[in-house]
């Protein structure tokens, strides 16, 4: 068939209607006119794969990579990096438009990485009885690759390494550039210090619960400006790093944070909370309804769980600010920072 592309979902595909039914075509661009082929049928939509581009978007470039549309680890080469940016913060504004249901919601542009390649500093790899490299899109097929283009040069140095010393099927092995930082550390090291710069400057003096902290990546930051700070992390490695930084005005609790959370909440009553939860987003709501801080910080990995628990929040919080980070060019992921008042507070945005 051939398709008109309206947009580009969050996940990367391509939109096109054909006969009133959405139609989802990855490696396309908006405003494309292509010749595409049904691969799965759905009640709702269908899944098509690009067979040939008849009319190119403005915006479409020349991938860099030759495993791109193979490997399942980019989305969005094909498209110039000033629009991939422009693409993700229309994707958000959709999402909290649809799950919701907030349809004057402002984004604000996203905050773009320095390197668009060469920025991961640790990769994940999988290997097969003649493969090593990443699965393909959907798929538990492995694609056989030399190099990976959006990971540091010490990353691919080392994966050069593990080819030519060969390892037993079966295996996925993360590289690290650090090989020190085995608990959790954000990939892209351009963007991470923006992003944690953006929560800094958002957060306002006094006591902070830094919730689901890791090993105190904001943490250490926060303590600098606030009087207290209490981070909440289940990782027992992660805690002791964490508390082998500390400053005096820090400590931590290895907890799960849906257990703890309502108690901690009651007895510090912190003037701020900051929540990065996993991408499956926050299990539990009550303690966050009974016992508000007045400001509310939700860094996600995750924007539609993210607008799944924000519509929950809604009746306490106010949405002040939406600032995304493009902390994983050419993929489809997003990482967002929302910023939100109690009702209770005289301030409180829109």
């Amino acid at each position: 068939m051939h398709l008109k592309i309206d947009d580009i979902a969050f996940g990367g595909a391509g939109v096109g209607h054909n006969k009133g039914k959405a139609v989802f075509v990855r490696f396309t661009a908006p405003d494309e006119t292509v010749e595409a082929r049904i691969v799965e049928k759905r009640k709702s939509f269908d899944r098509a794969e690009l067979v040939n581009v008849l009319s190119k978007s403005e915006h479409r470039v020349q991938a860099p990579c030759p495993y791109f549309g193979t490997c399942g680890g980019c989305d969005y080469q094909h498209i110039d990096y000033k629009f991939q940016l422009e693409l993700k913060r229309r994707q958000i504004e959709q999402i909290f438009q649809r799950i919701a249901h907030m349809h004057n919601v402002r984004v604000a542009e996203t905050i773009g990485s320095a390197r668009q390649y060469e920025f991961r500093n640790r990769i994940t790899v999988h290997t097969s009885n003649d493969r090593i490299g990443f699965f393909q899109k959907q798929s538990r097929s492995i694609v056989d690759i030399k190099r990976c283009a959006i990971a540091t040069a010490a990353v691919n140095e080392k994966f050069t390494q593990l080819r030519a010393r060969g390892c037993p099927a079966g295996l996925h092995i993360t590289i690290r550039e650090n090989d020190d930082l085995t608990s959790f550390h954000q990939t892209n090291d351009l963007v991470a210090p923006l992003l944690l710069q953006h929560v800094v400057h958002c957060v306002e003096r006094g006591s902070v619960v830094d919730a689901y902290c890791g090993s105190g990546f904001f943490s250490h930051a926060l303590a600098d400006n606030c009087e207290r700070v209490l981070g909440i992390e289940w990782n027992e490695l992660a805690v002791e790093r964490a508390r082998a930084c500390a400053k005096p005005n820090e400590e931590y609790l290895c907890a799960n944070v849906d257990d703890v959370l309502a108690r901690v909440l009651e007895e510090i009553r912190p003037e701020t909370l900051v929540l990065d939860p996993p991408a499956i987003g926050l299990k539990k709501y009550a303690a966050l309804l009974q016992h508000p801080p007045r400001h509310l910080i939700y860094v996600s990995c995750n924007p539609t769980t993210l607008a799944r628990d924000i519509s929950r929040l809604n009746q306490q919080f106010r949405i002040q600010s939406i600032q995304p980070f493009d902390m994983f060019p050419q993929t489809a992921e997003i990482e967002v920072v929302v910023s939100m008042r109690s009702v209770e507070d005289d301030s409180a945005g829109i």
